[in-house]
């Protein structure tokens, strides 16, 4: 007894695309869920960031070092909460407030990266997954044809129309992923660099007195 891979390839094949669009579903309520976290994340890390460093440029010429903490200190951005914790070591000298605020960004940086990934992710493979559906669509046509040659191209034309419908949904779901993932990444990177030019400010103006 021969065993051909490819009638058993064959018969997951005919499984159905069924489950393929089930699985589009169930990603895509997880691409979903992931932009409403991202988006309510950096909704309260919000912040007025000229104004914000309008304010602490005149504290820290006034060397008012309370002045600065009362600042930050009820503002969730990444850009305050830096300058808290460069502010937490400033007794011990400008070398040991340049390194806690370069380990602060360097853990908040994975806080502000988190989910990106999965919407990278998706992006890039959602459109694979719906191919594949339609792939399995196009096989399940011919097969009908073969066990039904009388029906003609119109059992063909049936059954790919229907396995289509796989790939739209998969570019449905990898779309707004891509989006998503582009501007959530500009956001982060333009946080980051906001709270490196405040760590200067900071710095600056300590490593002077």
């Amino acid at each position: 007894m021969s065993f051909n891979i490819v009638d058993k390839l064959l018969g997951i094949t005919l499984l159905g695309t069924a489950w393929v669009l089930w699985l589009l579903v169930g990603l895509s309520v997880v691409s979903v869920t992931v932009m409403l976290e991202r988006a309510l994340f950096f909704s309260r890390m919000r912040i007025n960031f000229p104004d914000f460093t309008n304010q602490l440029a005149k504290l820290l010429i006034d060397r008012d070092a309370e002045g600065i903490k009362r600042l930050c200190a009820n503002r969730g951005a990444i850009e305050a909460q830096v300058v808290l914790r460069g502010m937490d070591y400033s007794e011990r000298g400008a070398t040991a407030m340049r390194e806690s605020m370069e380990g602060f960004l360097i853990g908040n940086r994975q806080i502000l990266d988190r989910g990106l990934v999965v919407l990278g992710t998706l992006g890039n493979n959602a459109p694979f997954i719906g191919l594949f559906g339609t792939v399995i669509g196009i096989i399940m046509s011919f097969k009908d044809l073969s066990d039904n040659p009388a029906g003609g191209p119109s059992v063909v034309m049936a059954g790919i129309s229907e396995s289509l419908v796989a790939t739209a949904v998969g570019l449905m779901v990898a779309i707004p992923a891509v989006i998503a993932f582009n501007a959530f990444n500009r956001i982060v990177k333009r946080r980051l660099a906001n709270a490196e030019a405040v760590m200067k400010m900071v710095l600056s103006s300590y490593e002077r007195g």
